[in-house]
């Protein structure tokens, strides 16, 4: 019990530090689109951003943060500190070598990858240029961002959660910060009565926003040597760890690439449509906000527990850890969707709609944003169960039965596909370009149904994680998950028509641009919020009773010992 509430308690604290990361990445947002809109200029830097972002997702905070923290922890239980340091030396070194020669490689090539992105740029003059030279501004920050991601590691996996997932806070304020500072130098006056931003400034922006992975890594450096750590230039390819490491994160690349390639696709097909891609970059913003505060932060506190247990055997534990984990997951994000997918209009007429961002921008990033929000606790519970995977039966990369080049290469995508999140990595790629062409082309849904596919290749890729992690671990009864989302889906309704009905009388035709007009939606979010948790207190759901019984031990001792 003590464990369970620790973990609950750091997955809050990881939580309310993520809160902060996103919600000061929506204010950045909210300045870029004040400043560059939803237009050419913007699609050109979403793209550009696009790049060094995928790397950064795929493989400095999905694959390596996945893989490292998982062997860190283990070898930490195993073989003690000294050996957990030696690892981390050789795998920073060894990554600085790799990701400078990629960043080299990125540079000299980007005008073919940004091609292979966004073929449509060529119809608009001087838009695909702009995107290149942006591109090979921000490759760099690729390194920054895994440095740090491997830094994080190393302190989640000595439970210090609060400070690493504040570094990317620490992030949005510098680059918003020095992103201004420069793209006010750059462009030179400004009236900002009638703002208008053009590519000088963008430039000066992604200035901003390489010194902002430099603050993301510098912040965490100080807590990483209070622990012991020195860093020392070591290169050891021969290495069982760092060997384990990077044959961990090839198929943990490919298991966190599905919703990362699937908004590449829907990026391309978007860029036959001027701001197209901006609207679903907007929107894909908000739906991360739920995901990093919920899902990131319980999945941030579960990986080293699970890797703990799995390295001592105890398989129980294990299965009652993920099962804890995946309650509190639906628990939050089944009403953040819902009640996400009823005020998407107001929410981003509040954040977006001022400076050069126009009403159907709103509107269309709005659509977006519904459509998205299907999938959120799918995108959650994937966060979740990913990495469980890697700690429960990591891929075994054994020598090939046959000598030779080919039969090693076919042995290893052999064992890459049979790992389980791989392999729904792929077919949820598969079934993504199955839903986008239909929905895009025949359908004519355009943007909303590029957003329609990716989230519902979300769910997908979650219940086939949950089908082949159930059958390895006991993660609770049927009956008793029967029960929970009974519970929840009656809260979770209470939740959404508290907020429809809030949208539509109290805030109606209000524009959310008045004062009156932003104070009813936070009072009608709020109150949704709070119908939310007095209708499952009611219902008696676990998660909210143990909330209840903190409050009363916090503020009331004397009543809860009774």
């Amino acid at each position: 019990m003590a464990t369970r509430n620790s973990s609950k308690r750091s997955a809050a604290v990881v939580g309310l530090a993520v809160m902060g990361s996103r919600l000061m990445g929506v204010v950045r947002e909210q300045i870029f689109a004040f400043m560059f809109g939803a237009s050419a200029l913007s699609d050109a830097f979403f793209t550009a951003w696009r790049i060094p972002n995928l790397l950064r997702d795929l493989f400095a905070e999905g694959a390596l943060s996945t893989a490292f923290t998982t062997t860190f922890t283990k070898t930490w239980a195993k073989d003690g500190s000294d050996a957990s340091w030696r690892l981390a030396q050789v795998v920073l070194s060894t990554l600085i070598l790799i990701l400078g020669l990629i960043c080299l490689l990125g540079i000299a090539f980007s005008p073919a990858i940004v091609d292979v992105i966004s073929p449509g740029f060529h119809k608009i003059p001087g838009k695909f240029e702009t995107t290149v030279s942006m591109t090979r501004l921000l490759f760099p920050f690729i390194l920054f961002v895994s440095i740090a991601a491997v830094v994080m590691g190393m302190l989640n996996s000595r439970n210090i959660f609060g400070l690493p997932a504040s570094a990317s806070t620490i992030f949005n304020i510098v680059s918003v910060i020095s992103g201004c500072l420069f793209a006010w130098l750059a462009q030179g006056h400004v009236d900002w009565r009638h703002p208008h931003f053009g590519a000088p400034a963008l430039y000066g922006w992604c200035f901003g926003v390489l010194i902002g992975g430099v603050a993301q890594l510098g912040v965490q450096l100080p807590a990483l040597w209070g622990l012991g750590f020195r860093y020392k230039w070591k290169l050891n390819f021969a290495d069982p760890a760092l060997r384990m490491v990077m044959m961990l994160m090839i198929p943990s690349a490919i298991a966190g690439s599905a919703v990362q390639v699937n908004v590449l696709v829907n990026q391309a097909l978007a860029s036959n449509v001027d701001g197209s891609q901006s609207w679903l970059y907007y929107a894909f913003r908000l739906v991360q906000l739920p995901i990093g505060i919920f899902g990131v932060a319980i999945a941030t506190v579960t990986l080293p527990a699970v890797a703990r247990q799995h390295a001592l055997d105890d398989l129980t534990a294990f299965g009652k850890t993920v099962e804890e984990a995946l309650r509190f997951g639906f628990y939050l994000t089944l009403p953040a969707s819902v009640g996400l997918a009823v005020v998407a209009y107001p929410v981003i007429e509040l954040i977006y709609q001022h400076g050069t961002f126009s009403a159907r921008s709103t509107a269309q990033t709005a659509f977006a944003l519904q459509a998205y929000t299907i999938g959120l606790a799918g995108y959650s519970g994937i966060k979740i169960l990913v990495p469980c995977f890697y700690a429960m039966q990591p891929p075994r990369f054994d020598a090939p039965a046959r000598p030779g080049a080919w039969a090693a290469f076919t042995h290893f995508v052999h064992t890459v596909v049979l790992f389980t999140p791989s392999r729904v990595s792929l077919i949820g790629i598969a079934l993504n370009l199955a839903l986008c062409f239909p929905l895009y082309y025949y359908l004519h849904l355009g943007h909303v149904g590029l957003a329609l596919a990716t989230g519902s290749v979300a769910i997908l890729n979650f219940l086939q994680l949950l089908y082949a992690i159930q059958k390895k671990i006991a993660i609770g009864a049927p009956g008793d998950w029967f029960l929970f989302f009974t519970r929840v889906t009656a809260a979770t309704a209470a939740c959404g028509l508290t907020a429809y009905f809030g949208d539509a009388y109290l805030l109606g035709a209000r524009t959310t641009h008045s004062l009156l007009g932003a104070v009813i939606l936070f009072f009608n979010i709020g109150l949704a919020g709070a119908v939310y948790f007095i209708v499952s207190v009611a219902l008696r759901v676990p998660e909210s009773m143990e909330l209840v019984t903190f409050i009363q031990r916090k503020f009331a001792p004397g009543k809860a010992a009774q």
